[in-house]
C-alpha cells in the first residue's frame, strides 16, 4: 500500500508531463480560421496565396503608390491576419507597404503547424515570394510576440534594413519555464532561442517591450540586450502584452525609425533569397 501511495504522484506527474509534450502545439498556437470568402475591408489590400509542402499559406499584402519599402510582419500566436491588420493608417503614414503572413491553420492558411523547422521553412517560403518584388527599396522585418523568434531567425539568413521585435522572448524555452516550471524543458519541441540568433543578425535591431507585460516580462528584452548591446530597447511604461501597440510612444518611435532609413535608390539594396542548407 505504501508503494502504491508513492507511485500515485509519480504516475500523475508522468501523465501531466506527457500531456504537455503531446499537446505542445495546442498550448502554443491559438489559430482562428477564416471563411474562404472572407474579404478584407481595407482598400489597397490584396490576398496572396503561397503553396508550401502540404499546405497553402495566406497573406494580406497592402500596397500603395510609390511605396518606400515593405514591412514583412510576423504576428503573434493567436487570431489571424484580418485581426492583426485592423487598418492601414500606420503604413499609409510611413509610406511602407506591409505583407502579413498567417501561419498554417491561421485564417485562410491550410494545414497545421507540426514543428519549429516547418514554421521557419514556411516563413522563408513567403519571404522568397515577396522580397524580390521590393528589390532596391527598404525592407523591415517585424515580429511580434511569438513571431519575434521566426523574425529573428529569418534576419540571420537574409538582407534587410531593420529588424523590429515587439514583446520578444529570449527563447520560448525560457518563457515556457516561467509558465511551466515543473516540466523538463528538454522536452520542448519549439525552443526558438532568439538570444542565439540575434548576434548573427547583420541589420540594425530594435526591441519594443511593455514594462507591465505579464505574459513575456520585459526581462526577456533586457536579456536580449546582452546578446545584442547595439540594439535599441524601447521601454513602454504602463503597457502590457496585448496593448503594447496602443502606447503613443510605440507609433512615434517606429515612425521615426522608418523615416531615418531614408529612401533607397533602385539597385542599392540587395534582396536575398533563402536557400536550403
Amino acid at each position: 500500500m505504501l508503494l502504491s501511495l508513492l507511485l500515485i504522484p509519480i504516475v500523475a506527474y508522468a501523465l501531466a508531463v506527457g500531456a504537455v509534450y503531446m499537446r505542445q502545439e495546442s498550448l502554443l498556437f491559438f489559430p482562428e480560421p477564416l471563411a474562404a470568402d472572407h474579404a478584407c475591408p481595407h482598400a489597397g489590400v490584396e490576398e496572396r496565396f503561397i503553396p508550401v509542402d502540404g499546405a497553402v499559406l495566406h497573406a494580406l499584402h497592402f500596397r500603395q503608390p510609390n511605396a518606400r519599402g515593405l514591412v514583412f510582419f510576423l504576428h503573434g500566436n493567436s487570431g489571424n491576419n484580418a485581426e492583426w491588420l485592423p487598418d492601414t493608417e500606420f503604413y499609409e503614414r510611413t509610406g511602407y507597404d506591409v505583407f502579413m503572413l498567417d501561419y498554417r491553420g491561421f485564417g485562410k492558411s491550410t494545414g497545421r503547424i507540426t514543428s519549429e523547422a516547418q514554421l521557419h521553412e514556411d516563413v522563408e517560403a513567403a519571404w522568397n515570394v515577396i522580397a524580390p518584388e521590393y528589390k532596391g527599396r527598404r525592407i523591415v522585418i517585424t515580429g511580434r510576440s511569438l513571431g519575434s523568434g521566426p523574425a529573428a531567425f529569418l534576419a540571420t539568413k537574409v538582407d534587410g534594413d531593420l529588424l523590429v521585435l515587439v514583446s520578444p522572448y529570449s527563447s520560448v524555452r525560457e518563457a515556457a519555464a516561467e509558465q511551466y516550471p515543473w516540466v523538463p524543458m528538454n522536452l520542448l519541441r519549439y525552443p526558438m532561442p532568439t538570444r542565439e540568433w540575434l548576434p548573427q543578425v547583420k541589420m540594425p535591431v530594435m526591441l519594443i517591450h511593455g514594462e507591465d507585460d505579464a505574459m513575456i516580462p520585459i526581462a526577456h528584452a533586457e536579456r536580449l540586450m546582452r546578446y545584442r548591446p547595439d540594439a535599441e530597447l524601447l521601454r513602454l511604461a504602463g503597457a502590457g502584452h496585448a496593448d503594447v501597440h496602443g502606447a503613443p510612444l510605440y507609433t512615434q518611435r517606429l515612425v521615426e525609425r522608418l523615416a531615418a532609413l531614408g529612401n533607397a535608390t533602385a539597385g542599392t539594396v540587395a534582396v536575398s533569397r533563402v536557400t536550403a542548407a
